[in-house]
This record gives structure tokens, C-alpha cells and sequence, in this order.
């Protein structure tokens, strides 16, 4: 992650840079450049004007005379500019400065031929002896048709340098400035985007670990904070799955456990049973029928786990097709109750099934739906000790609800939510004495649900349970559909 880290700022940095420098450079140059035609434009401009001042105030004159002289020089003071005179031939005749060197010299002729013949001349001056550059204009010198030669108004520009010099060097310090900044603003950019980076390489490190429970901290409403977002989901997502594996876990070692308790009582039983008759211990008949009876009581045990088991899985894997026609209800109830009578007057509880009128039918499999009701009532008696189970009936709109109550031990808030699950068994305390291997509600919940139907429990600990439900009326249009 530090490699990351530097790996950004050195991009960031890089990037400023060129920008800060291509930028300001480049503006510099067009500034500069700009700027200097500008200057010069309007200093030749002005100087034009100036030489057109001085044709007009000496216009008059072609001798060379004090009086004219001290016009120059008058007029070099107030415009501060050297003066020239030259004639036809391009020497110079005159001079607004009276220590002047240059009076006797010859200008360029391609200067002197242009103004000679009416026009304005710009240019640098170029003479012998001239070190220091001068901007200088040319004008023709002479009133109306008549040329007596020319005027030369020349300054130096080492001004208008100077100004060039201290433009350049502020935006050299300009871009120095912008350098800075630019380090300045890189390094916070860096720092802010490496933070959170750090922290979510910390976070989805402790998740690869296996510690589902973390979570990026980052507060920024950006493509950052939208990245730790999607990473917190994710880790939401996997603890939800660790914890759903993990409860899946627990029901596959509840299962091998329930299932290999309710196997091995049986076997262990009709083992004992075969090895005593093997072996000529039982001598009397009526001893070895009470053997035979118990080990066929215990085959059956086995036998209604092998099938409650394929159920489960045929459910599971939709393989179970439903044969739905319309069903009474009320003779299902009374079929029910009647087959349990016997094992629930052993334990001295009364079934008792409430006579609905003008019930309507429902429209399901006949044989499934007694299964249903046969595994509510067995668990009632399973969990009823004394009392009365009751089955009753009613039609709700669309639906016609059976409830099958009980008074017996009631189940407790933790487990109703966990009574529908596989192999989940309520009172593990009393499992010897009420066998079962808690695929009962699980087969019933699939069963109804495969009837488009719903199944609820109402329940108290040590007042009873009430097991509703709700099944499609026949006259209901989705069940006929």
C-alpha cells in the first residue's frame, strides 16, 4: 500500500507540474510576446506623432540656423527624444544635442530613399558608432511637395527591455510559486486519497482473514466512499453466508446426532433382543412374542424415519406432484382423530374435533393434506402429557383455516422460530422419552407451501400450542386457475 501511496503522489505530482509548468510557460511566452508588440505598437505610435510635431514646427526652414537648432532642442526636452535632421543626400545636417557626434554621418539609404520619397520609415537605427539599440521613426522633413529632407526621432529601448526583463521574471517567480502550490496541493491529495486507501487495504485484509464482521470507515461522498460502501456490502453479504453456513452446520451435526440417537436406540434394542433368542436364553413363547413385538416396534420406528427422510428430500428436490381435488375437510378431521384415538387415550388425552358448518371444501391432495394433519396431531400428543388436543375448522375468505391446538408443554419464543427448520427438535431434555427426529413440522411447512398455502403457530410455554393452516377454499378463484 505505500508503494500504491507513492505511486500516486508521484503521478499527481508529475501531472501538477506539467501542468503548472506547460501552462504558466507557455502563457508567459504568448504574454510576453503579446506584450511586447503591444509596447513597441504604440512607442512607434507615439513617436510618429512626435516627428510630425517637430516637421510642423520647423516646416518653414531648410537652413540650418541657431533659431532652428534651438527649436530642436526645445522640442528634445519636451519630448525627450533625440531629434535628426538629414537632407537630400542622407547626411546628417542637425541635431537636437549640441555635443552630437553623429552631425556629418549618413543614415541607411534605404531609409533615406523611402522618406526622400513621402513615406514613413520604422526602424531600429543603424549607424556606425551606434552601441546601444534605438527604436527610431522617420518622417520626410519639408512643407506641402517640397522634401528638404528628413526628421529622425530615435530612443533607446533599453526601457521597454528592462519591462521585457521584469515581466520574464515575474512569471519565472510565478511559476516557481505555482511548483509549490502544486507540491503543496499534491501532497494533501495524495494523503487524503492514500488515508482511506490504507484503510480499506486494512479492512478487506481482516475480511480475507475471515472476519466478516468489518467494516471500512470512510466518510467521503466520493468514488472512495462509494468503493467502501460496495466493500461493506460485500462483507455484510459474507457474514450473512458464514452465518447461514454456520447454522447450516450446526443443523447437519444436529441431524448425524438426532439421527444417529434414533438409530442407534432401535439397533442397539433389536440386537440385544436377536443375541438373547440366538443364543436359547429365551425359553418361554409368550417371553420371545414380547421380543418379537418390541423389535417390530422398533423396525417401524426406523421405518417412519427412512420415510419421513425421502418425504423431505423428494419435497426438497420438487419431486412431489400433487393430485389436488376437492377435499371435506370435516371427514379428513374426524378420519384423523379417529386413527389417534388409541395412542391418546394411553396417555390420557381427549381428541376432539369441532363439527364446522357450511364449510367449503378445499382443493388439494387429499393424501397430503391428512399428512398434515397427522404429523400436528402426533406432535400435539407427543408434547401433550394430559388435556385434550382440539381440531377445529373455519372458513377466512379465500382460505379455509384448521388449527389443531393443544394444552400441552407450549413452545418458547427462541424455538418457534427455529420449529420449521430440519431435524430441529423443541425439549431436547425429554427426547428419550418422546422419540422423534424433527422432520415433522419441516415436512408440513413443505407441504402446505406446495399447496400455495400458509402455516403459523400461536404458542405459550406451559399453556399450549395452536398450529394454524390455511389452505385454498375450493370456490377461490387461484384454486382453480
Amino acid at each position: 500500500m505505500m508503494g500504491m501511496s507513492k505511486s500516486i503522489f508521484r503521478r499527481l505530482l508529475f501531472s501538477f507540474l506539467a501542468t503548472v509548468l506547460i501552462g504558466l510557460g507557455f502563457s508567459g511566452i504568448l504574454i510576453s510576446f503579446l506584450a511586447k508588440e503591444y509596447i513597441y505598437g504604440a512607442q512607434k505610435e507615439e513617436m510618429l506623432r512626435q516627428a510630425k510635431r517637430v516637421n510642423a514646427a520647423i516646416q518653414d526652414s531648410n537652413v540650418i540656423n541657431p533659431a532652428l537648432l534651438g527649436k530642436l532642442a526645445s522640442l528634445d526636452e519636451s519630448f525627450n527624444m533625440r531629434i535628426w535632421l538629414f537632407d537630400q543626400k542622407g547626411k546628417i545636417v542637425a541635431t537636437s544635442m549640441k555635443d552630437e557626434v553623429f552631425t556629418g554621418k549618413a543614415v541607411a539609404h534605404s531609409i533615406a530613399d523611402s522618406v526622400l520619397k513621402g513615406k514613413n520609415a520604422v526602424t531600429e537605427l543603424k549607424m556606425e558608432g551606434l552601441e546601444d539599440p534605438m527604436l527610431s521613426v522617420s518622417i520626410p522633413w519639408g512643407k506641402g511637395e517640397k522634401v528638404y529632407g528628413g526628421i529622425i526621432l530615435h530612443a533607446p529601448i533599453e526601457g521597454v527591455e528592462r519591462t521585457f526583463a521584469q515581466m520574464r521574471e515575474t512569471i519565472l517567480w510565478a511559476t516557481l510559486f505555482g511548483v509549490l502550490l502544486s507540491t503543496a496541493m499534491v501532497s494533501y491529495l495524495s494523503w487524503s486519497i492514500s488515508r482511506p486507501l490504507r484503510n480499506i487495504e486494512r479492512t478487506t485484509a481482516e475480511i480475507g482473514r475471515g472476519n466478516y464482521s468489518e467494516r471500512v470507515q470512510v466518510d467521503t461522498a466520493d468514488e472512495i466512499g462509494d468503493l467502501a460502501q460496495t466493500i461493506n456490502t460485500l462483507a455484510g453479504k459474507l457474514e450473512r453466508v458464514e452465518q447461514e453456513r454456520q447454522h447450516l452446520e450446526q443443523v447437519r451435526n444436529d441431524f448425524l446426532a438426532n439421527v444417529s440417537h434414533e438409530l442407534r436406540t432401535p439397533l442397539t434394542a433389536m440386537q440385544g433382543f436377536l443375541e438373547a433368542l440366538q443364543d436359547g436364553l429365551v425359553e418361554e413363547e409368550e417371553a420371545r412374542q414380547k421380543y418379537y413385538a418390541v423389535m417390530y416396534s422398533e423396525t417401524l420406528h426406523i421405518s417412519r424415519l427412512v420415510d419421513d427422510l425421502m418425504d423431505l428430500m423428494k419435497l426438497e428436490n420438487n419431486e412431489v406432484t400433487l393430485a389436488k381435488f376437492p377435499v371435506d375437510v370435516e371427514t379428513l378431521m374426524n378420519k384423523v382423530a379417529f386413527s389417534f384415538g388409541p395412542e391418546a387415550e394411553e396417555k390420557g388425552i381427549e381428541i376432539i374435533v369441532e363439527q364446522p358448518k357450511g364449510l367449503p371444501k378445499v382443493y388439494a391432495d387429499k393424501d397430503r393434506v391428512a399428512q398434515i394433519l397427522k404429523n400436528l396431531v402426533k406432535n400435539a400428543i407427543k408434547f401433550t402429557d394430559e388435556g385434550t388436543i382440539r381440531l377445529s375448522a373455519r372458513s377466512n375468505g379465500q382460505w379455509v383455516e384448521i388449527s389443531v391446538s393443544d394444552t400441552g408443554i407450549g413452545i418458547s419464543p427462541d424455538d418457534q422460530e427455529r420449529i420449521w427448520e430440519r431435524f430441529f427438535k423443541v425439549d431436547r431434555g425429554r427426547s428419550k422419552k418422546n422419540k422423534g427426529t424433527g422432520l415433522g413440522l419441516a415436512i408440513v411447512k413443505e407441504l402446505v407451501e406446495l399447496h400455495d398455502g400458509q402455516v403459523t403457530l400461536e404458542s405459550e410455554p406451559g399453556k399450549g400450542s395452536v398450529f394454524i393452516v390455511r389452505l385454498p377454499a375450493l370456490n377461490c378463484e387461484r384454486s382453480v386457475s
